[in-house]
């Protein structure tokens, strides 16, 4: 019985979506104008689970003394900050929940960003060695983007601007493309793998 109902749920559910994908029908709008709100609450709840997650594991290894403890103590303490303050005071402008947002979250997300910068000149590195001919094929490329891209390029020569634009609006369009159809194949391929019962992982099995 565990095991059923999840996937009866799961089966009528995404049987739902697409019948109302592919037909009409004010009927279907209801129901999946009702599906969708259900969704939403699941949302809710699923992101409360989260917090009571991260909060009781993060409390278990400040009791037991675990690696790096200090700095779960000052994610249980954020949280705790935000979640009161949001709660009390709302989010809406000059409340302190908006400044915790704005002098607080905001610069260490950008701290994030601007350390994500150094891995992908890393990657590039490692990536951009002309091994191979699809290697060297690449090294031009990005050469060719990244100087058509800052003004110095257009100095060297004056359509080297025009050249990197072309390559960002075709070739690499189309390797975008490419990349969103076979994304799009195998969240189909897993949606219909849930629907159809075969997937069950996300009831904490194989």
């Amino acid at each position: 019985m565990k095991t059923r109902i999840p996937v009866a749920v799961a089966f009528l559910s995404g049987f739902l979506m697409i019948v109302a994908f592919f037909g009409s029908g004010e009927w279907l709008s209801m129901l999946t104008n009702e599906a969708l709100r259900y969704m939403t609450i699941v949302a809710g709840f699923s992101l409360l689970l989260g917090v009571v997650s991260i909060t009781q594991v993060s409390w278990g290894v400040v009791r037991k003394r675990g690696e790096d403890w200090p700095y779960k103590i000052i994610l249980l303490i954020a949280l705790a900050a935000m979640t009161g303050f949001g709660v009390l005071q709302g989010i809406t402008g000059g409340t302190v929940f908006e400044w915790l947002f704005d002098k607080i979250q905001k610069p260490m997300m950008a701290t994030m960003f601007s350390v994500l910068a150094f891995y992908i000149a890393s990657a590039a590195y490692r990536a951009f060695r002309a091994r191979t001919v699809e290697a060297s094929i690449l090294l031009v490329t990005a050469i060719i983007v990244m100087i058509g891209r800052v003004p110095m390029g257009q100095y060297i020569y004056e359509d080297l601007p025009s050249v990197a634009n072309w390559i960002m609006m075709f070739p690499n369009v189309a390797v975008q493309r490419g990349i969103i159809i076979g994304a799009a194949l195998g969240a189909a391929s897993m949606s219909l793998r849930i629907i159809l019962g075969i997937e069950r992982t996300y009831m904490g099995r194989g």
